[in-house]
């Protein structure tokens, strides 16, 4: 697959305020794949592939996130793998 594929960590008040299904259907609109789940220390964590246009426009609305969320920093990091589809996986311990 050609394109890019980050892994991002997402910092702040980002769960219990519908974040992942929110950049859930923000890759689905742009064609993104990968996927999201919480994280025991609060965080979000997600993968995102797709064109580099697609990605960074992702990444620009996961800054932001749905209207409850405060999202205070994004580690960000070059990832491997392929998905078909973006999903949202159970929590992680």
């Amino acid at each position: 697959m050609s394109g890019q594929t980050l892994r991002l960590v997402i910092h702040g008040r980002v769960q219990g305020v519908f974040y992942r299904e929110s950049l859930r259907q923000q890759a689905l609109r742009l064609n993104v794949t990968g996927w999201a789940r919480n994280r025991a220390d609060g965080t979000v964590e997600a993968i995102i592939q797709g064109s580099a246009d697609s990605v960074s426009k992702l990444l620009e609305w996961a800054h932001r996130g749905p209207p409850l969320a405060k999202v205070t920093h994004i580690d960000v990091e070059t990832a491997r793998g392929e998905s078909s589809a973006f999903e949202i996986q159970a929590s992680s311990d």
